[in-house]
């Protein structure tokens, strides 16, 4: 299988919120989570699903200057890479080696842009 990039980046915008980013189809999918993400299985967190980025940006961190979208600090909060179990239009099932998250994670779309994401059973 191969082992595509994933990390998180701690976002200091407007209000505080945590960026999901997976590699996939050579971009950056990128997914706003409200409250962070939880390592506990079935604690379900809202992903708001964001444009794609450029793989590079994947290892951003720094200050986006006022004025520009997105303005505030970035700090990388989790990084490594993820194994696709399953990859469907609505629902990504990713196995997750990060420094601060590890295992099986689910990405599932119930509106729009609108995701959940959380912790899965293990297999």
């Amino acid at each position: 299988m191969k082992k595509l990039r994933y990390c998180i980046q701690k976002h200091f915008a407007t209000h505080l919120h945590y960026d999901l980013r997976l590699e996939l189809d050579g971009v950056a999918k990128s997914w706003a989570i409200p409250k962070g993400p939880s390592t506990e299985e079935g604690v379900k967190r809202l992903a708001v699903q964001v444009e794609d980025h450029s793989i590079e940006y994947m290892d951003f961190e720094g200050e986006i200057e006022e004025g520009s979208y997105g303005a505030g600090k970035v700090e990388l909060w989790d990084r490594g890479y993820w194994e696709q179990e399953n990859v469907k239009a609505d629902k990504i099932v990713a196995i997750i080696h990060g420094e601060k998250l590890k295992g099986r994670f689910t990405i599932l779309r119930f509106k729009d842009k609108n995701w959940l994401f959380f912790k899965s059973k293990d297999k």
